[in-house]
């Protein structure tokens, strides 16, 4: 169910940004309405700003409990708005503003649903199935991405047109929606009474937590130096390494994602077997290790089967630092404000992640390639030292269960 809910949480994303861009692009909108159009996508950042919410309110009593009830509700609201697209034509007469606000709509729905879902998950799996059940979440949503971003432009360009292809993912979002009703609810934990308390105690109950900062910042830190690697990485491999386009996108693309999948289950399986702690500080070194690979792409005459081994490498360890990571969010969550600390600590992680692009490329561009790609091997070890200092937090956040939130602070 974890994997089949992650494919249900990554559907929408194409279909709100690339596949909708692509729609718009062979209407012939111009490039500046197109750009503007990318911060629809924003709910999915602040989407912690509503998250007290779906802890606070349930849908569908008994039968929907604290979290069924809103994945099924919101997949068929996805679906209500995915279909409205398949109607419209951004020719006409303010057809295009229609679209907008239409895709906006389904981009909160979106990270609504992965609010919940998050939820959902990290109440469900006990500590020893985290690292599995991230993986398996992590995998379908990516094949989701696939199949509302490759997918459905393959059939929008050669059988049904745009209008047919969100009609499809309409359809899909419906034949999720029936099966998320068969979701396990997890067990009755007793909501906040209040909405004050569902925006206040969250905040109350992590901070009075032993070394609360400091984890919010290993949160940034830890996947920072993958990303500060990734982010020019295909630019690098065209550009620097002198790569075709068809050949990165054979091998960095294709390749790499199932290398990514590969990597994900394997961190899974050994993070019940290392436990997270552990888990964090091997898999946080191989992928501050691959990162090097960049490095000997930069100063050698790469040969095909070279880039081939190096994004083998750095995907397979950046699958196993993920499925540590999202093990990480869901262990810190104390179980009565999930939603609101997982859609918290998921946007502290996400912020390393949108500043690092900017940075990389002045670095690449001050520096060239081989320094730059040294340079993410060090960004990366302060997240992974701050982890190993963090022994006794996250073994204890591991170990659970979670005290009961503390209603006063001290003075």
């Amino acid at each position: 169910m974890t994997l089949i809910m992650g494919f249900a949480s990554g559907l929408p994303l194409a279909l709100s940004a690339g596949t909708l861009q692509a729609w718009l692009t062979v209407e012939g909108v111009d490039l500046r309405t197109l750009g503007w159009l990318t911060v629809l996508g924003l709910p999915y950042t602040y989407k912690f700003g509503w998250a007290p919410l779906m802890d606070r309110y349930q849908i569908g009593g008994g039968w929907g409990g604290r979290r069924r009830g809103w994945l099924v509700l919101l997949l068929l609201a996805m679906a209500g708005v995915l279909f409205a697209l398949s109607l419209s034509d951004p020719s006409e007469t303010h057809g295009l503003l229609r679209m907008a606000i239409l895709a906006f709509v389904l981009v909160v729905f979106s990270a609504s649903f992965d609010i919940v879902f998050d939820a959902w998950r990290a109440e469900s799996l006990t500590p020893e199935q985290r690292g599995l059940g991230a993986a398996w979440s992590v995998i379908g949503y990516r094949m989701a991405m696939l199949t509302s971003g490759g997918l459905a432009l393959m059939l929008a360009d050669l059988y049904w047109g745009f209008s047919g292809s969100y009609r499809l993912m309409a359809g899909l979002c419906l034949v999720l929606a029936a099966v998320a009703c068969f979701c396990p609810e997890p067990s009755q934990v007793r909501p906040p009474q209040r909405l004050r308390e569902a925006v206040v105690e969250p905040f109350r109950e992590f901070f009075s937590r032993r070394g609360a900062l400091w984890l919010l910042l290993g949160i940034v830190l830890y996947k920072l130096g993958d990303a500060f690697a990734a982010s020019l990485s295909t630019a690098f491999l065209i550009r620097g390494a002198g790569f075709s386009p068809a050949e990165v996108g054979a091998v960095n693309k294709g390749m790499g994602l199932a290398a990514t999948l590969v990597g994900g289950l394997a961190g899974g399986w050994l993070i019940a077997r290392l436990a997270l702690w552990r888990s964090l500080l091997l898999f946080g070194g191989l992928q501050a290790v691959t990162n090097l690979g960049f490095w000997w792409l930069a100063h050698d005459v790469a040969r095909l089967e070279d880039m081939m081994l190096v994004v083998l490498l750095e995907n397979l360890a950046g699958g196993m630092g993920t499925a540590a990571f999202v093990a990480l969010l869901m262990s810190l969550c104390h179980t009565q404000f999930t939603a609101t600390q997982f859609a918290l600590l998921s946007a502290l992680a996400s912020l390393g992640r949108v500043w690092v692009g900017p940075v990389a490329g002045e670095a690449a561009s001050q520096w060239g390639w081989g320094p730059f790609f040294i340079a993410s091997f060090f960004v990366a070890l302060p997240g992974i030292v701050l982890m190993g200092l963090l022994r006794q937090t996250i073994e204890q956040a591991e170990r659970g269960p979670d005290p009961p939130p503390k209603k006063e602070i001290a003075s």
